[in-house]
């Protein structure tokens, strides 16, 4: 089970909690490790405070006295503000797609292209494979894990046909069943991974569209992407590959 506190696997003592009683707001049927409990380390300052508060270690603001500060979240960034880490990175650059569609895909003219039965792995090479091939050229790296379902959404259908233009301008692109990467305990989300350093992850809404990133140095959050990444990069399947693959952890 996981600590709705601090995310993490709960392998001992456990405690029940009802709205309130963790910073989650969790419900009646959710678990927390115990007060003061050394595991439970949430990262996020917010979390810390009102794990004190959870633990007794720390006390309420009477009512009438200003609380102290809470550290805001992550600043969500425009991605055009960030899309110069595209050309600016000094080696790798990996991706994890996570999404059964996107809606900048269904929005585009290859989406139509590809409605009408056009190739679009051969259409001219656009702003982003041509900044692919400049950048593998010099030797950098372009990659990418996509999570695909069985059947593939449209969306997927649609990512698989346009791979082999990306791949030809010198990107590594494979794919994972998503049922494997749920096995493999993948992240959920998409993100970027930047010279083993700087992560971006995206913030997308329920129509798919990316509303934003953020970006994070923090070791720790680093860290576990670079594990996603070396896991998920062991089990995926080269594009050319995986239309003939069966699922590799069945």
């Amino acid at each position: 089970m996981i600590c709705a506190d601090c995310d993490q696997v709960i392998t001992g003592a456990y405690v029940v909690i009802a709205a309130g009683e963790s910073m989650s707001a969790a419900r009646q049927d959710s678990y927390a490790h115990p007060p003061r409990t050394l595991e439970c380390r949430p990262r996020d300052r917010r979390r810390q405070r009102l794990r004190q508060l959870l633990d007794g270690t720390e006390q309420p603001s009477r009512a009438g006295t200003a609380s102290p500060p809470v550290a805001p979240g992550p600043e969500l960034v425009p991605f055009s503000e960030v899309s110069h880490l595209f050309r600016d990175f000094k080696h790798t650059a990996w991706r994890l797609e996570t999404r059964r569609g996107y809606g900048s895909d269904r929005a585009s003219r290859k989406w139509q292209h590809w409605l009408a039965g056009e190739d679009i792995a051969a259409e001219p090479l656009d702003a982003w494979r041509l900044n692919v091939r400049a950048a593998t050229d010099e030797g950098r790296r372009f990659e990418r894990v996509r999570l695909v379902d069985d059947p593939p959404t449209a969306g997927q259908r649609f990512l698989l046909s346009s791979a082999p233009g990306n791949v030809a301008a010198g990107e590594d692109i494979r794919n994972l069943w998503r049922r494997d990467a749920v096995r493999l305990g993948l992240p959920d989300w998409d993100f970027w991974l930047f010279d083993s350093r700087l992560l971006m992850r995206f913030v997308i809404d329920e129509h798919d569209t990316t509303v934003g990133v953020t970006l994070s140095e923090d070791p720790v959050e680093v860290l576990a992407a670079c594990q996603a990444r070396d896991t998920a990069w062991r089990y995926a399947i080269p594009s050319a590959d995986f239309t003939a693959s069966p699922h590799p952890l069945a």
